[in-house]
């Protein structure tokens, strides 16, 4: 799989935008603020229908504007794909896949594979748990349908349960109206559980040799899932927390308060890591995503990378553009030294401008 082509209109601050890009490596240099991140930033919003600085579509329409497109072509399983999205300030976006409009963003995940790791993902590991969450949520809904349709309807009943709470708590003759919600948030939410201990499983079995070799078999990195609370104990724990919940007026009790923990030599990354290793177990934690993305689907992913290797050293930096050689990456940075001096880097060179783009080859 790899993408062929992306055209822009009005997005960010993008006029009008066409690039074909290379199979390989894509580079797209220029000075901060001329539009780089906003094209890495445009191919995942045609993948998941979703900025991934959480943006609201009206944000990513240029100033003065009231409508934003972005089109995507695919090359997957030797046949094009093509995705069509507009972004409207006032409607919801329109969609539609190889010229048939769709209603549902769980039609658009998984016809692109993507992985974007920025530099905010450097952080990722000491920042708090909601980061981290967003993190399995977004990689397993690539992987898995149902993993996504089991999130879109857990959020949803979770929604109408804070906000029963929120009435109960002025009304409590309302409080015999939870029991329907809470089984439906079990039944649901178990299932989260159920994919996020698997992922997590099958994550850490391929992360640990990634990162002995990228420190040289120095470290040794492991990766443990925190659930709130387990699928066994779910339905007890919800109705012995009930009055604490209505109390707070929010569900205390679920996979909402799920987190992930890393582990070197058998120390909390988060607590005692120094910033290097925080560093190295995210990209190391990147590198993983793109092997279990190969096991899970049989393809590569596409990697997005926005001005990353700017805050890695030179061997990390080296270790990165070894590992990446036989899947497509676009790769923004603010200038070119990194890669003229990789003699690996073999593809194309974007230089952008106040939106506007030229190319040579690398």
């Amino acid at each position: 799989m790899i993408i062929k082509s992306l055209a822009l209109n009005d997005f960010r601050n993008i006029q009008d935008m066409n690039i074909e890009f290379d199979k390989g490596l894509n580079i797209i240099y220029g000075d901060n603020a001329q539009g780089k991140t906003n094209i890495l930033e445009s191919i995942y919003v045609a993948g998941t229908t979703r900025s991934h600085k959480g943006s609201k579509d009206k944000e990513m329409i240029r100033i003065g504007e009231d409508e934003a497109h972005i089109r995507l072509i695919l090359e997957k399983d030797g046949l094009d794909r093509k995705i069509d999205m507009h972004l409207k300030k006032s409607k919801s976006k329109g969609v539609a896949i190889d010229g048939i409009p769709v209603h549902r963003s769980a039609d658009v995940f998984g016809i692109v594979q993507l992985i974007f790791f920025s530099p905010e993902d450097l952080s990722m590991i000491k920042d708090g748990p909601a980061e981290r969450r967003r993190f399995i949520d977004m990689e397993l809904s690539q992987i898995e349908k149902i993993y996504l349709y089991n999130l879109s309807k857990y959020n949803k009943i979770l929604l109408q349960r804070n906000n029963l709470l929120k009435q109960i708590y002025a009304d409590n003759r309302l409080s015999d109206t939870l029991d329907i919600w809470d089984e439906q948030l079990v039944t649901t939410g178990t299932e989260i559980i159920k994919s996020r201990r698997k992922f997590i499983g099958e994550l850490g079995k391929i992360i640990k040799p990634i990162h002995e070799r990228l420190t040289g078999g120095k470290e040794e990195l492991e990766i443990e899932y925190n659930p709130n609370v387990t699928e066994e104990d779910f339905r007890d724990r919800l109705k012995s927390g009930r009055n604490s919940d209505i109390y707070q007026k929010t569900t205390l009790t679920g996979p909402q308060r799920d987190d992930i923990t890393f582990y070197i030599n058998k120390n909390d990354v988060r607590k005692y890591g120094s910033q290097g290793q925080q560093r190295s177990t995210a990209l190391s934690l990147k590198l993983s995503e793109i092997e279990l993305f190969k096991v899970k689907t049989g393809d590569n992913p596409i990697l997005l990378l926005d001005d990353v290797l700017s805050e890695l050293d030179r061997s990390r930096q080296d270790y990165l553009i070894e590992s990446i050689g036989d899947i497509q990456t676009i790769i923004t940075c603010t200038g070119l030294e990194e890669f003229v001096e990789n003699k690996k880097a073999n593809g194309r060179i974007y230089k952008i401008n106040s939106g506007k783009i030229d190319k040579s080859e690398v």
